[in-house]
């Protein structure tokens, strides 16, 4: 009985050693075999190609800047990135495009997901990045071990040593404007630019002001310039440099015959009594620019350096200006020491913090993605002033969030639905709460548009009824009254230029805004107080807006904000409602550095930095209080102050 006992427990203790073997077995071959997403910490650490790679072409995509970039990414049996096919893309031209390329050339090159961003094309860089990442990963190849691999540097540790005259920190229109104004009095220049991209935000402009410009006066539009500038200053409340406005009004005349002179050759256009002028085909910028470069700083004995990030301004002991320091892509660090150095770096609308707690401004960047503001900090350190004014934006387009995601559903047309209204003066606007804040008459002039709208908040609403999508499905942009076709800048409706018209009855109307509600773009209700609830808007709020909207449709009286009549469209009383988010585009920031009628760049004290100048972007606080007014003043002003600020630094340079 005792062995048949002892027997048994022994049979037991074997079948649970067994038993514990079986799930050691099954524990140890769990841990050997690697998956797609996550391979062996043997695997991370050698590189070695993962089990369940699979050679071949591979397609993926990701959300770019201005769309998709859809890619084909082929593998080698080595487990190597050997081609990477760009199926389609819609990034900026000469920008993102660029980048594109770039970033692609690295990836191969160095067999590396651990890749820059290119500067000016951040968003771009990055979608490339993650499209390519995915297409890693569908084959199974080793992931860890193409992030973990570093682009080296082919000059890490060297230093470079140039000599010039003249140095100007970015070659937007201010800068070459500078660097070719410069060179023509004779000065060696060396001009550098961060990106790839010659021209910076004047190869995405429309238009430029050259007041009573050669061809202005021909066509027989003369601006008075005295009243002019006497307008100019009080409707910016006295905050403003006087004498800056008035060389701007009286000297940019002649800077449209300079640019025509250097083969920059602009069209006048009377827009509605402005004297604008247009600037050449898009295509054609980069290269026009470029040529200027040519023909005066490179036969002058000077240098176009790009892909070359400032990083410090050089001081002598007595704090004058005699340099700057900047760094290539390739690692090597560029010591150039000048007589004078222009900044002219495009100031910091791309640094949302720094934005957010100069300006309060929440909205859209829509201006480079590189005006990051670091020229202004090495001026700041140099012994630049903050100007009191500091903060100013150049708020000037709306936008509707939609748009993007609208344009892979439906046509070009059809997308900018939401769009187009949020530009006519028909519909009730209410901010984030619900509270309607302005006669919606604003959306008919961009700068009025703009900055009602980014008092109020990080984006508004537009409010659309039942009613009067069925009126714009039956009679198009008609069927509401519009007093004309929304003044949105030309390039917003350049695909769909033939159906832009306020009879074109708008087909799928209802479908486009519930695909933007679907996309998280807008908000629907079948009742305001749905509505409400879905937008995050108070529920009291936005009824009590919405009945003192009413009854002003009945009356023809806007008691609140005295909106005209012929703009009071009635709502109608049945559901569904729609909400638009519409946002607010920024174009660049307005001002940075204080500096006189030479361009010169001044302390706390008022007086010049010896040897530093600032153009552009950076100088254009002089011309405004708080924020940018003006239509076609930026690319205007960029040109003019360029072509002046480059002639006072060479003077300086050369003792003349």
């Amino acid at each position: 009985m005792r062995q048949k006992a002892v027997h048994n427990i022994t049979i037991i203790l074997l079948c649970f050693v067994l038993i514990l073997t079986i799930l050691g077995g099954c524990s140890g071959n769990n841990a050997a075999e690697p998956t797609e997403s996550e391979p062996t910490n043997q695997q991370q650490e050698s590189g070695e190609p993962s089990s369940s790679f699979k050679p071949g072409t591979y397609k993926a995509e990701a959300d770019g800047k201005d769309g998709k970039i859809q890619v084909e990414v082929t593998f080698d049996e080595a487990e190597n990135i050997t081609d990477i096919r760009i199926v389609s893309q819609t990034e900026t031209a000469g920008i993102g495009d660029t980048a594109i390329e770039k970033v692609k050339e690295q990836i191969i090159a160095g067999q590396t997901l651990s890749v820059d961003a290119v500067s000016g094309a951040t968003e771009t860089s990055s979608a490339l990045l993650a499209a390519v990442e995915n297409a890693v990963k569908q084959a199974g190849a080793n992931i860890e071990a193409f992030k973990g691999r570093e682009v080296q540097k082919a000059g890490a540790g060297k230093v470079e040593e140039l000599t010039a005259d003249v140095a100007v920190v970015g070659a937007g229109a201010s800068g070459v404007s500078a660097a070719v104004s410069a060179a023509d009095q004779g000065a060696k220049v060396i001009i550098i630019e961060k990106t790839a991209t010659i021209g910076g935000a004047s190869n995405l402009s429309w238009a430029g002001k050259f007041y009573n410009s050669s061809a202005a006066v021909e066509s027989g539009l003369k601006v008075n310039v005295e009243q002019e500038i006497a307008d100019w200053i009080v409707n910016n409340h006295w905050r403003v440099d006087a004498a800056a406005i008035r060389q701007y009004v009286t000297k940019s005349g002649d800077t449209y015959d300079w640019l025509a002179e250097k083969g920059y050759k602009t069209t006048f256009l009377n827009f509605a009594g402005e004297q604008l002028h247009v600037l050449p085909a898009y295509e054609t910028r980069q290269e026009t620019l470029r040529a200027m470069l040519s023909e005066s700083v490179e036969k002058q004995g000077g240098q176009v350096i790009t892909e070359a990030t400032a990083t410090q301004l050089m001081t002598n002991n007595s704090g004058e200006v005699i340099g700057v320091i900047a760094e290539k892509a390739d690692g090597t660090t560029l010591e150039i020491s000048a007589k004078s150095v222009v900044m002219a770096t495009g100031g910091y609308a791309a640094n949302k913090e720094m934005v957010k707690e100069s300006f309060g401004f929440e909205g859209v960047n829509g201006g480079l993605g590189q005006n990051i503001g670091e020229g202004l900090k090495m001026a700041w350190e140099a012994g630049a002033k903050v100007p009191d004014n500091f903060g100013g934006q150049m708020l000037h387009q709306t936008l509707a969030r939609a748009t993007d995601k609208l344009k892979t559903q439906f046509s070009p047309y059809e997308a900018s639905y939401p769009l187009m209204l949020t530009y006519l003066p028909n519909f009730m606007n209410v901010g984030p709460s619900g509270a309607r804040f302005r006669d919606e008459a604003s959306t008919l002039t961009a700068v009025a548009a703009a900055n009602t709208s980014a008092f109020n908040g990080a984006y508004h609403l537009v409010i659309v009824s039942k009613s009067q999508v069925d009126a714009l499905m039956a009679k198009g942009m008609n069927g509401v009254n519009a007093p004309k076709l929304p003044g949105m800048p030309p390039e917003f409706y350049a695909a769909f230029q033939d159906q832009f018209t306020l009879d074109n009855p708008w087909s799928n109307a209802d479908k486009v805004f519930d695909a933007m509600v679907e996309n998280g773009d807008g908000y629907k209700g079948n009742t305001l107080e749905e509505l409400a609830e879905n937008a995050g808007m108070d529920k009291d709020v936005l009824l009590d807006a919405f009945h003192k909207y009413q009854e002003a449709t009945k009356t023809g009286v806007d008691t609140e904000f005295g909106k005209a009549k012929d703009y009071l469209l009635p709502m109608g009383e049945q559901g569904p409602y729609y909400a638009i988010i519409a946002e607010i585009n920024n174009l660049g920031s307005v001002g940075g550095l204080l500096v006189n009628t030479k361009f010169q760049v001044l302390n706390d004290k008022r007086v010049p930095v010896k040897g530093l100048y600032a153009i552009g972007l950076e100088s254009e606080g002089v011309l405004f209080n708080d924020t940018y007014v003006g239509n076609g003043v930026g690319i205007g002003y960029s040109f003019t102050s360029g072509r002046l600020g480059g002639e006072s630094a060479a003077n300086n340079a050369l003792a003349k």
